[in-house]
């Protein structure tokens, strides 16, 4: 089958295929798998135009709502983190695609970019791990431990005479902090640090065309301490609402760029979508069966990986 914005012709199977496999496993983390299939379309599919951006929010668009449909029946959204994230990374995202289409339309560069990001994060993340933070893990640890006791009904009441723990309740959220419960542990977080980081993360998921999640979502984990099993939800739905800004302004751009390819590929990213969506249905619905450690290590794992190929790729030319 020929893409003709992509400028590929492969077989209408491998899009959704790549992408359930992908979003299985990172939708776990709070993450829609994008990031990883930038690299899949740029080195193994040979799509280069800077369209790979905007083609990759439209794989956001189509595949996340199952993800944070799934989230938000377990009552483990935090609504009022997923706002402050739509609200720093909506504006930051649109200067990115502007800086992605003006300052870094050649590949060799967008990849030594990518590839800072990446290792970045990564960094963090295993840094994280290795340090052990408690306060997240204890609440994650306890989760963990009722749902090998009560298996997949997550509206199944443990023994405790009260509302079923492992649902997500804010307790406070104002302009100076936002605080929640999970698991008799509370969280408390800075309103102007994560707006501030999620306004940061937008440039860089704008530039990137990921819609900021992977980013965001180990950032929330490692800098501020939050559970994983509590931020995931809210990162995709921030990455999604960005994701649609995204897609319109590349759009809406693609006529000012005559001679460039910047608007979608609307074809090849929804074939994405469609394998991401099964994929983030399923990954959120075993996230619970999964160990926090397992998931962060997976995620620091895939990420420093994509990025040592990123760097390769730049230094081989």
């Amino acid at each position: 089958m020929l893409f003709q914005t992509a400028g590929i012709e492969i077989s209408p199977f491998v899009p959704p295929l790549v992408a359930f496999v992908i979003s299985f496993f990172t939708s776990m983390g709070g993450v829609s798998g994008a990031f990883l299939l930038l690299p899949f379309q740029l080195s193994f599919l040979g799509y280069t135009h800077p369209s790979v951006s905007a083609t990759n929010q439209l794989y956001n668009i189509v595949a996340i709502p199952s993800g944070v449909y799934r989230y938000w029946k377990e009552g483990r959204m935090v609504w009022p983190l997923a706002g402050v994230v739509i609200a720093g990374t909506l504006p930051g995202v649109l200067i990115g695609a502007v800086i992605r289409v003006r300052y870094l339309p050649d590949p060799k560069n967008f990849k030594l970019f990518a590839a800072c990001v990446l290792f970045y994060i990564g960094y963090r993340m295993a840094w994280d791990l290795l340090k052990k933070k408690k306060n997240a893990s204890s609440s994650e640890d306890r989760f963990q431990e009722m749902v090998r006791k009560y298996g997949l009904n997550p509206e199944k009441k443990p023994d405790t005479g009260g509302d079923h723990l492992s649902r997500v309740k804010v307790t406070h959220f104002n302009l100076k902090r936002l605080g929640y419960t999970f698991y008799e542990d509370t969280f408390d977080v800075s309103f102007p640090g994560i707006f501030s980081l999620s306004a940061i993360v937008g440039v860089v998921g704008g530039i990137y065309g990921i819609g900021g999640g992977a980013i965001i979502s180990p950032f929330f984990v490692s800098v501020f301490g939050l559970p994983v099993y509590t931020v995931a939800g809210a990162a995709l739905m921030g990455t999604f609402i960005t994701s649609i800004a995204g897609v319109a302004f590349y759009q809406g751009i693609a006529p000012f760029y005559p001679d460039m390819h910047i608007a979608p590929d609307w074809m090849l990213g929804t074939l994405f979508g469609v394998g991401g969506m099964a994929g983030m249905y399923l990954g959120a619905r075993c996230q619970k069966f999964v160990p926090a450690k397992a998931i962060k290590w997976m995620l620091s794992g895939i990420i420093l990986f994509t990025a040592g190929k990123y760097l390769l790729s730049f230094i081989n030319g």
